[in-house]
């Protein structure tokens, strides 16, 4: 299986990189790390984690794919959600509107699955991810929930350098902190 994996940023998708690298997710003949994060605010915000994501993926010859940065539609996607809690409406409208982009690229480019790490945040709740992806992929592609390896993630953490971010992505969440 051809899995694409939908990443919010280096330190979130790095325990799950070295499980599909190392072959311990069952039956994953390929991968690529997928970024798209058009929530991300402000620019230089996106800029940094997706650095961050282009430097683990080249350290470890992972493939990866980058989405257009367009925050204004972005922003439409969202509208009248702007004062939602964390964990609420607009993220689930943020994690359909990554995940349709995602789905549209694995099917046009030969992929099975796809898979997230956008749950696996402290400032996110997994259900909530899956149940947004499971309602995008439909029967069009698979998803695959996958229960990541939390210790080898902090691991990795620990011995890395990351850029760390203290919230989730997009402006509304900052105003939490």
């Amino acid at each position: 299986m051809k899995i694409v994996l939908v990443s919010c940023c280096a330190p979130c998708s790095a325990g799950a990189i070295r499980q599909l690298k190392d072959g311990e997710i069952a039956d994953v003949s390929d991968f690529v790390v997928m970024f798209f994060n058009p929530n991300i605010y402000p620019f230089d915000e996106y800029q940094k984690r997706l650095n961050e994501q282009i430097k683990y993926c080249e350290q470890n010859g992972v493939k990866y794919v980058i989405g257009d940065y367009d925050h204004d539609a972005w922003r439409r996607t969202v509208q009248g959600l702007e004062n939602e809690p964390e964990r609420g409406a607009r993220c689930s409208a943020c994690f359909a509107y990554r995940f349709c982009f995602a789905k549209k690229w694995a099917l046009e480019n030969g992929y099975d699955a796809i898979a997230s790490v956008l749950g696996v945040s402290r400032h996110k709740n997994q259900a909530q991810v899956d149940n947004a992806a499971t309602s995008v992929c439909g029967t069009e592609i698979k998803y695959l929930p996958i229960k990541w390896n939390e210790n080898l993630r902090q691991e990795i953490g620990h011995k890395s350098d990351f850029y760390r971010q203290n919230y989730c992505g997009c402006e509304f969440s900052i105003r939490k902190l």
